[in-house]
């Protein structure tokens, strides 16, 4: 997979310098060279920003401000001083790493290749969890015991989906009908316990124990 790298810095020989060493290293680059064009750039969706601080028309910590709301991807400043303050007003705009020219073109690369990893390692909690041994692939929509999978109908690993990303949270029939079928659906609640009663039962077949608690009264909840 080739990560997609944005440069946003108005000096010329650095963006040259950068762009080399980078696209050696297998590297998809984009480059920008004031605030309003590395906006642009964004929405290109790049796995990793290098944001220079001092960018004429609006500086790189006004772009992380702007940006940060939407984009989550690493941002490292490229910045030629350090100070405490600067810091604090870096991590404040929502940057992940500062850099400091000169620097070192190894370390800067070890730099963007452990946030980019970081960022991996995030992406792949996000889709799958592992709640004993069950482990839930949303991206694959697939349930599995230890290695074997378990088949899921498809609202039945909606309800699986819905109840382990809110772990203890209980939901009483009705909300669950909401969310999975949809507002409009023409039916009610009630098949909402005859699909848990059949995720249940498929669990059940490979371990005695219980993820999916009825909480009576009330509904129900994914066990933590």
């Amino acid at each position: 997979m080739k990560y997609k790298l944005l440069i946003a810095d108005d000096e010329p020989d650095i963006v040259t310098m950068l762009i080399s060493f980078f696209e050696g290293k297998g590297y998809q680059v984009m480059t920008a060279s004031d605030g309003i064009e590395t906006l642009k750039q964004v929405e290109l969706r790049p796995d990793l920003i290098l944001l220079d601080i001092n960018m004429p028309g609006m500086d790189g910590l006004e772009v992380c401000r702007r940006i940060r709301g939407h984009i989550s991807c690493p941002v490292l400043f490229l910045t030629a001083r350090i100070e405490d303050m600067d810091k604090v007003k870096g991590f404040s705009a929502g940057g992940d790493d500062y850099i400091v020219k000169p620097f070192s073109l190894m370390e800067l690369e070890a730099r963007v290749s452990a946030h980019l990893r970081r960022e991996a390692r995030h992406n792949l909690e996000t889709r799958v969890r592992f709640s004993g041994e069950l482990t839930i692939d949303f991206a694959e929509r697939s349930l599995f015991y230890r290695e074997q999978e378990i088949g899921l109908a498809k609202k039945e690993f909606d309800i699986v989906e819905l109840l382990s990303q809110n772990p203890g949270q209980v939901f009483d029939k009705e909300r669950i009908y909401e969310l999975v079928w949809g507002y409009d659906s023409e039916g009610d609640s009630t098949v909402v316990a005859e699909h848990i009663r059949r995720v249940r039962t498929k669990i059940a077949a490979y371990t005695d124990r219980s993820y999916i608690e009825t909480v009576w009264g009330c509904g129900y909840k994914w066990v933590k």
